[in-house]
């Protein structure tokens, strides 16, 4: 949906990315980027030349304000830190998208360093619990006490824990009053002790085909970081025989578990590994170096948007637990985006196999696609299906 987004006088059209996504109806900004921008241009916040860096813009409602004219004259230099490549497109499909100079502008990855002597830090909060510890030990251990921090989100999702974690990790914390259902978390970066990040985790996932524990490194954004989740386990309990030399895709790879498995128990097959996260796609590359090393020139590793751009017809077998939340709203239109680009990545004959939460009927959407769907395996909670294109 096209989202005018008024602020201190500036109007913008904000598009939430990808543009063709199914499900029309979500804005790409919510209240506390309004708030968050509001508080800063009537507390005079932005001085000239100062150094500001934005954290987890989902579609660019933050910096595409700082781009306009008034706020360009300040000769300001901001980075925007995100770990969501879709995001990321988002901020530069917007920023074109509304005809606005961008050459100030710089998006670092969650994994980069981040820029010296920062004046101003507005930081959107990640709905990772660990993504946020992450983010909060990089933060203190970079800037500095002089440094202002200003933290949004939805009223709701700022909890006293959430608020324990600001204190414990950069000082002194409050809060503002709600507005509109948003509120702002101020910090002090007090002498406090710096910490060392515990990320990324390592635990061991034990493999029959090779009588082993893999090794699996996770980042702090990429799901199942202590142990491997009860989903992942039980798609791994279903997946297919995969024939020799099989062009294989894991989409919406994670830590890549499930290419790692298939490629310890195929070793000719080929891995390609997709997902949108800068930490998810690090993390599948580490795995597979460290575990099957003498393997990994048969892997690829891509960040993209579901399968954007890749050839049609190549693959023989695709790999998907689908997500059903964007950020924090929960939808159905990246589930939809990832069947039908399977249908038309795979071959003739190939497999889409997926899992998913049953209540999610992801049938309907295969046979929809694909014109058929075979039920592999369930429980309680997951099913496993099939969908072969024709």
């Amino acid at each position: 949906m096209l989202s005018p987004f008024f602020v201190n006088d500036q109007q913008l059209t904000l598009v939430r990315f990808p543009v063709a996504q199914v499900n029309r109806s979500l804005q790409a900004w919510d209240a506390a980027d309004e708030y968050l921008l509001n508080y800063t241009h009537q507390e005079q916040l932005i001085t000239d030349n100062a150094r500001v860096v934005i954290f987890n813009d989902a579609f660019g409602a933050v910096t595409t304000h700082f781009c306009s004219e008034a706020l360009i004259q300040k000769n300001l230099d901001v980075y925007c830190v995100n770990d969501s490549y879709i995001s990321q497109q988002g901020i530069a499909y917007n920023i074109k998208h509304n005809q606005l100079n961008h050459e100030h502008i710089t998006q670092l990855t969650c994994l980069d360093s981040l820029p010296s002597n920062i004046d101003i830090i507005l930081f959107k909060i990640p709905k990772s619990k660990s993504l946020l510890i992450e983010q909060l030990i990089q933060i203190k251990n970079n800037a500095g006490q002089d440094t202002v921090f200003i933290a949004a989100d939805r009223a709701k999702e700022i909890h006293s824990s959430t608020l324990k974690l600001f204190e414990k990790y950069l000082g002194t914390t409050k809060t503002s009053l709600a507005v509109k259902k948003a509120r702002l978390v101020f910090c002090q970066l007090d002498q406090v002790q710096a910490h060392k990040s515990p990320f990324p985790t390592l635990w061991s996932l034990p493999n029959a085909t090779l009588g082993c524990d893999f090794s699996i490194s996770n980042h702090a954004n990429v799901y199942s970081r202590e142990k491997l989740d009860i989903g992942a386990r039980y798609f791994i309990e279903n997946l297919p025989s995969v024939a020799a030399n099989s062009q294989v895709i894991d989409l919406g790879c994670g830590n890549g578990v499930i290419g790692l498995t298939v490629l310890a128990s195929q070793p000719s097959a080929k891995i390609q590994f997709f997902d949108e996260s800068h930490m998810a796609i690090s993390s599948a590359e580490i795995n597979i170096n460290n575990n099957l090393p003498d393997l990994a020139s048969q892997c690829q590793f891509h960040l993209n948007d579901c399968l954007t751009d890749v050839a049609s017809n190549s693959v023989d077998l695709i790999l998907c637990n689908p997500p059903f939340h964007q950020n924090t709203a929960t939808t159905d239109h990246i589930a939809w985006q990832m069947f039908k680009d399977s249908h038309r990545v795979l071959k003739k004959g190939g497999e889409l196999r997926i899992i998913g939460n049953r209540q999610l009927a992801y049938h309907i959407k295969l046979k929809r696609i694909f014109g058929n769907e075979r039920l592999i395996a369930s429980n309680e909670k997951f099913v496993t299906q099939s969908a072969i294109k024709r």
